[in-house]
């Protein structure tokens, strides 16, 4: 197994390249924040991004937690990689992560300004210690459910691959973690709430929201909704019409991943 470094400071955009960085190379699987990816897919681990402080983010990504180490050291023997690149702020936290998941020496260090101009460096910690912002190589359905409640952007990025100079898309996303430099941000049942009420009571065919309720899980939100629709349209597509808005809504407004809106008539208002 070959074992590749791309190293640089946090916050200058390592996460953005790996995936440009691995397709050049033909690496297939990245070591990044505590996830062990494949292209575009989650192979095992848990991204750093999810601690509540920036201390456990470093530990996590340095694969600290004995559990975590040993679920991704068992996804690296089962798929027995030809190549990995691992991603790190220093040479020295590489190696470490290295010792951690007993992988082999590093046979290629690449730094950031390597491949990437001073302008991008640049942008990238304009986006970091501006906006927070911090993106992960992996398409954003892959991560959704992991990190409801946070700021999440899909980021896609169209570049020329391979030797038929094909267009190929790349889909990599943007988060805003816990730890963020701007700082923590909580959103109120009872906001999530009035905005359920208020986009179902939008829908042509309801007369009034009787009830909203929630139940959250680590996963997303599940949404209760209790209506009075009028007499003379059809129920059931009145409902349909209410679970896409309030979903969707609810999704770009906050974040937060919607599990289930589910719908009731109660009344009939003539």
């Amino acid at each position: 197994m070959k074992v590749y470094a791309l190293i640089g400071p946090s916050g200058t955009g390592k996460s953005y390249k790996a995936l440009t960085l691995a397709s050049e190379k033909g690496i297939e699987y990245i070591i990044d924040d505590g996830l062990f990816i494949k292209r575009n897919k989650i192979v095992a681990g848990v991204s750093a991004k999810k601690e509540s402080t920036r201390i456990a983010a470093v530990r996590r990504a340095l694969f600290m937690d004995e559990e975590h180490a040993k679920q991704v050291k068992e996804a690296i023997r089962s798929v027995r990689p030809d190549s990995i690149l691992i991603l790190g702020t220093s040479k020295r936290m590489v190696e470490r992560i290295i010792e951690r998941l007993e992988l082999p020496p590093v046979c290629e260090v690449i730094r950031i300004e390597d491949i990437s101009t001073s302008q991008e460096i640049r942008l990238a910690q304009k986006y970091r210690y501006e906006q927070g912002k911090h993106v992960i190589p992996v398409p954003t359905f892959e991560i959704r459910k992991d990190f409801s409640g946070y700021f999440i952007d899909p980021l896609k990025i169209f570049r020329i691959a391979g030797k038929g100079k094909r267009l190929e898309a790349v889909e990599k996303t943007v988060v805003r973690p816990t730890y963020s430099y701007m700082g923590r941000f909580y959103i109120a049942d009872t906001a999530i709430e009035s905005m359920v009420a208020y986009n179902a009571q939008k829908v042509e065919g309801v007369a009034r929201v009787l009830n909203t309720s929630l139940t959250s899980r680590d996963d997303g939100l599940i949404i209760y909704i209790d209506l009075a629709v009028k007499y003379g349209y059809r129920i059931h597509v009145v409902l349909e019409e209410v679970q896409s808005a309030v979903a969707k809504d609810v999704d770009r407004l906050t974040g937060i991943n919607v599990i289930a809106v589910n719908v009731t008539a109660r009344n009939l208002v003539v």
